[in-house]
């Protein structure tokens, strides 16, 4: 028997949870139905993929997970893709956005967006960048909203959003987020490179993430102090004040934050970039928006 995506989503899932009962209550399935499934799977790959205890990928099983994630995300964008051309809906604008990338322009846009169509049933859920770029992938928003630092000229290194049309939406100066009694914060600019020692919060889904300011600086830099996971920017803001490490964010959002002083990054030219990121066929909901964000 050759592998099929019903087995791949079920090896997934037992290695995200690390438990075959768990993976079976995600699922719906029984856990002896997991069982024959990560078994057949082994079977067709002759290979063993997962330890039984503590439940764990082997390393083909982490080589095939490396595979399995992006085919399940492409098969379900696929599914997605084709019930929009079935099934539009035309009175829905659901939002998925990095909090970096609501700016002032955005939020006005979608507030104003709401106002124009009053019978549009709007929302808006603030996550990290991959979670919105799949989730429009997989017809769960319509549009997402996502940011990062990169060159002026270069667009986002996003994974899984080739089948998405992108549109910028924001470009302005990148900042690094100082504690007010370090001592650059003084300075007026600042260079990436001189601040590839330094310590630094991970903090992925609420600011620039890491690799791209290795990236950008072209330095193996940037250690980890402390890692923060989640959307929440003022708790991030409050790390940093308590001197917990640096962090990055658009220089315009982080002008009034207590505590802190944010000094413009001015080389090498990086930017805080927005982008709106929509499916080939949007709905005229979606249209509407992009054109309100060309106006802004």
């Amino acid at each position: 028997m050759c592998m099929n995506s019903q087995q791949l989503r079920t090896f997934v899932t037992v290695a995200d949870h690390r438990s075959f009962s768990a993976a079976a209550q995600a699922l719906g399935y029984t856990q002896s139905a997991v069982s024959q499934h990560i078994a057949a799977l082994e079977a067709d790959l002759e290979a063993p993929l997962l330890t039984r205890r503590p439940v764990a990928p082997t390393e083909a099983g982490e080589r095939l997970l490396e595979h399995a994630r992006p085919l399940l995300l492409r098969l379900d964008a696929a599914r997605a893709d084709v019930a929009r051309l079935r099934r539009p809906r035309p009175g829905r604008l659901a939002v998925a956005g990095a909090p970096g990338a609501l700016t002032p322009a955005v939020t006005r846009a979608l507030a104003r967006a709401r106002t124009e169509s009053p019978q549009l049933v709007a929302s808006m859920r603030v996550c990290g960048r991959g979670e919105a770029v799949q989730a429009v992938l997989t017809g769960a928003a319509d549009v997402a909203l996502v940011d990062g630092a990169v060159a002026a000229t270069d667009p986002l290194p996003l994974s899984g959003a080739d089948f998405l049309t992108a549109l910028p939406v924001g470009e302005e100066p990148l900042a690094v987020l100082l504690p007010a009694a370090h001592p650059l914060a003084g300075r007026t600019t600042l260079r990436l490179a001189d601040l590839a020692a330094a310590r630094w919060i991970d903090a992925p889904d609420a600011a620039a993430p890491l690799a791209q300011l290795r990236s950008a600086a072209q330095s193996d830099g940037f250690g980890v102090q402390f890692t923060y996971t989640g959307t929440d920017t003022r708790g991030l803001s409050l790390l940093v004040a308590a001197g917990a490490g640096l962090t990055t964010a658009a220089l315009s959002a982080a002008a009034d934050l207590p505590g802190l002083t944010a000094v413009p990054i001015t080389e090498p030219r990086i930017v805080h970039r927005t982008e709106l990121l929509h499916p080939r066929t949007p709905t005229s909901p979606v249209l509407e928006l992009v054109e309100l964000l060309r106006r802004a």
